[in-house]
């Protein structure tokens, strides 16, 4: 069978990973907490894993998983942006395979003067 081409492309998704915690600006916030969900694109060549078909060669998802919850419920932020960017470049530094990652933070419910579902922050971040 002939080998694919690399492509840098492959991503692997973790969407609406759900963590309660107690960021925020507000003092409500820090001591009553809210929930907060988080996405994460890994972009990374899949292809010796998908050849394999090991864990060993490919980004483990649930290792991934648990790094973000250790950051999420690690320590307070004041903004989401700043727990954002706290995830890519931990995803980056942890994962030595990753290329790129693009870390959504929801605030669901965010205390604003308005109706609204959700506030959300994207950051796309790529290794140097």
């Amino acid at each position: 069978m002939p080998r694919p081409k690399k492509s840098s492309t492959d991503i692997i998704r973790l969407h609406n990973a759900v963590f309660y915690a107690y960021h925020g600006v507000l003092s409500d916030e820090q001591s009553l907490g809210g929930k907060f969900e988080v996405d994460v694109d890994l972009h990374a060549d899949l292809t010796r894993g998908a050849l394999t078909d090991r864990l060993k060669q490919t980004v483990d998802y649930e290792r991934v998983y648990d790094f973000i919850k250790t950051l999420v419920l690690g320590k307070k932020y004041n903004l989401i942006e700043a727990l954002a960017e706290t995830i890519a470049d931990g995803l980056l530094k942890e994962f030595k395979t990753l290329k790129k990652v693009v870390v959504r933070v929801r605030k669901p419910s965010a205390p604003v003067k308005g109706v609204i579902d959700y506030v959300e922050v994207e950051i796309a971040r790529a290794r140097k």
